[in-house]
């Protein structure tokens, strides 16, 4: 009895990412396809315990939602709303040891399966029959523990050295859904050029990647194009590309390695009622017909990359709020950052299904603190687990998106900023302008010079 109990506390989870009523849509992350993983990756236990691999699975899909808690107090919230039907409550060690006997490899798995541009009938995200991506990096940072420090480590920052171990996170997003197409991690002393070449087999023919001056590299670029995938990466403005041929709107080619790329050298000016400021941009694409891809669009469409920038926040300060991760080992970290991806695309899912329940929403005015908000409260409520609750629960995260959508995104004018930083003495911001104004934005394309 205790254990069938414990068994449907897993849905409580589950139905946190069921999608609903919202257009005909299979269930994101059914008990089905978590057995499935379990039983390809050999995590299926060999006798009844405590907490299942089941269970466990989606105990820390829910810590993923829940960062600030133990996992004593995350298996609390599953069992919050069963009543008379919640299970005895295992202790901290049993639920350490259910961790550990799972290991990171189903949680992998689980995200392998669910990763991938969302779904969507909306017009972002694609240009001139491209879909739009945009890789990128970051940092997490890691428990301070001798396990953890043997293979991650503290890195240098601009005002010293970080507190914590820090861990690498390198991402290929879709850009208007930012769902995530494919991840890579690891330690801090490995560079971004690294994992972006690992993601390199996540892409394909008809993808447009977007990219920051780091992934300008003659061996990067060169892998990169040989998937298929077309590239759009800016570049230093002083860089030496002599051109070999001359395009109709100023652009020129030039050879980096063996590929041919297309030099856009452009002014950018943002004109608002406190002045105007321009600043040169040089971006690089491997698109070279200057007539079927114009260089002014370009210049806008790179706007685009932001989109992950977004997305890695909407990870560390939304989802994560600052917190650092949980596990005290390499492979607990390992385990904890897939079931983090993991939940993160079943919320842009939701979210890309609820926008395109009306035509015409771009999922950019999808609120992902509403999304999370709304998920916590349907796990907790244990919504589809006893009779007469809700469980149409992606249903109800889409409500609430749709009940508060965001307004169109507005003309970006200022640069990031700290706006709170750690330590009062190293804040960038008190006599900084922060209103916003009406802006208008006009692009001049230069001739590319040697």
């Amino acid at each position: 009895m205790k254990q069938a109990a414990i068994t449907r506390t897993v849905g409580v989870a589950a139905g946190a990412f069921a999608p609903g009523h919202i257009g005909e849509l299979t269930r994101i992350i059914p008990f089905e396809m978590v057995d499935e993983v379990l039983a390809v990756t050999g995590a299926v236990q060999r006798r009844i315990r405590l907490v299942p691999a089941r269970v466990t699975v989606y105990l820390l899909l829910a810590g993923a939602l829940f960062t600030g808690l133990g996992y004593q107090q995350v298996f609390d919230r599953l069992c919050a709303g069963l009543a008379g039907l919640a299970p005895v409550r295992p202790s901290g060690s049993a639920l350490r040891q259910a961790r550990q006997r799972l290991g990171p490899a189903p949680l992998k798995a689980l995200f392998d399966l669910v990763r991938g541009p969302a779904a969507t009938t909306a017009a972002a995200g694609r240009w001139r029959g491209l879909r739009v991506v945009a890789v990128d990096g970051t940092l997490l940072p890691v428990p301070d523990c001798p396990a953890n420090l043997a293979v991650f480590t503290r890195q240098r920052l601009g005002n010293g050295t970080s507190g914590y171990p820090q861990l690498r996170l390198a991402a290929l997003v879709a850009c208007g859904t930012r769902s995530v197409i494919g991840a890579v991690f690891g330690p801090a002393t490995t560079g971004e050029l690294e994992y972006a070449r690992r993601l390199a087999v996540d892409l394909r023919v008809g993808m447009l990647l977007l990219g920051d001056r780091n992934f300008a590299s003659a061996g990067l670029l060169n892998q990169l194009a040989a998937s298929g995938a077309d590239l759009l990466v800016r570049c230093k403005s002083g860089r030496n590309l002599p051109p070999v041929a001359r395009c109709r709107d100023g652009s020129a080619l030039a050879r980096i390695g063996a590929l041919t790329v297309r030099v856009i050298d452009a002014e950018i000016s943002i004109r608002t009622a406190q002045g105007t400021r321009t600043g040169h941009y040089r971006l690089l694409t491997t698109l070279t017909d200057s007539s079927a891809h114009p260089a002014d669009e370009l210049v806008r469409l790179y706007h685009e990359r932001w989109e992950i920038e977004t997305a890695y926040a909407e990870l560390k300060s939304t989802i994560l709020g600052g917190h650092v991760l949980r596990a005290r080992t390499p492979d607990g970290v390992e385990q904890e950052v897939w079931a983090l991806l993991t939940a993160y695309q079943a919320l842009r899912t939701a979210m890309t299904d609820a926008t395109d329940s009306i035509p015409g929403t771009d999922p950019d005015r999808a609120g992902f603190t509403t999304a999370l908000a709304a998920a916590r409260d349907q796990l907790v409520l244990a919504a589809g687990i006893i009779a007469g609750t809700d469980t149409d629960l992606v249903g109800t995260i889409g409500r609430h998106v749709l009940a508060q959508l965001l307004p169109k995104r507005r003309v970006r004018t200022k640069d990031r900023i700290v706006k709170r930083a750690i330590s009062k003495y190293n804040a960038r911001g008190p006599a900084i302008d922060r209103t916003t104004y009406k802006a208008t934005i006009s692009i001049n394309m230069l001739m590319s010079s040697p």
